[in-house]
């Protein structure tokens, strides 16, 4: 997403290789590319740790590129929040193009070139899109809360903790298009989806607070 902003810790960089080295050893054994997933609640760090894996494995000689879930929105970051405020049934795992993500996903270990995938313009409030090249690309990773859910990954990460352990990086990432009750609702609905994730990641890593 343009736009976004990262606040990498030492926290992010740990997880970045504990992951890489887990992605390295099964790597080995395939002919293709191998696709993982970071999963977890909003604020906890998927953005960042899934920066600091792309880092780790290039420095373990493999190529990574990243699918960030933030472009899979159906509506741009503020027609989504306005949505939400209309009716907040729209908030869940139907706001975001999930099964757009996995057949990107499909089509990369397939050998496909290249894929075309939505970009959001956050200033600009609009969803273009960008082609990504995966000419030696060696691990694409897909990241966001509900990434857990995609059918086509080798390898699922989940970062546990709940929306209420996150509040101070949501903050320095201005995450959160309100504050309030409004919103804390949106992070209790999603808690009630995402937590349900956790029984099936490979590995879970702790919370970062």
């Amino acid at each position: 997403m343009i736009g976004d902003r990262l606040v990498i810790t030492d926290y992010h960089r740990q997880n970045g290789k504990i992951i890489s080295k887990a992605a390295f050893e099964r790597v080995q054994d395939i002919d293709r590319i191998f696709a993982l997933t970071v999963a977890g609640e909003s604020g906890s760090g998927k953005s960042e740790t899934a920066a600091t894996t792309a880092e780790e494995l290039s420095r373990l000689g493999l190529k990574a590129a990243i699918l960030g879930q933030d472009d899979y929105f159906r509506l741009p970051p503020r027609s989504n929040a306005k949505k939400r405020r209309e009716d907040i049934r729209w908030v869940g795992m139907g706001e975001v193009q999930l099964d757009l993500m996995d057949q990107h996903l499909r089509q990369a270990k397939e050998g496909t070139p290249s894929i075309v995938k939505p970009l959001v313009f956050f200033e600009e409030d609009r969803i273009g899109e960008e082609t990504i090249n995966l000419k030696d690309v060696d691990v694409l990773i897909a990241e966001g809360t509900y990434t857990a859910t995609l059918k086509h990954a080798d390898l699922r990460i989940f970062i546990d903790g709940t929306y209420h352990s996150t509040l101070k990086h949501r903050k320095e990432r201005a995450l959160d298009e309100a504050e309030g009750e409004f919103i804390e609702n949106v992070l209790e609905i999603e808690h009630q989806i995402i937590y349900k994730h956790k029984a099936g990641a490979d590995i879970i890593l702790p919370p970062p607070y």
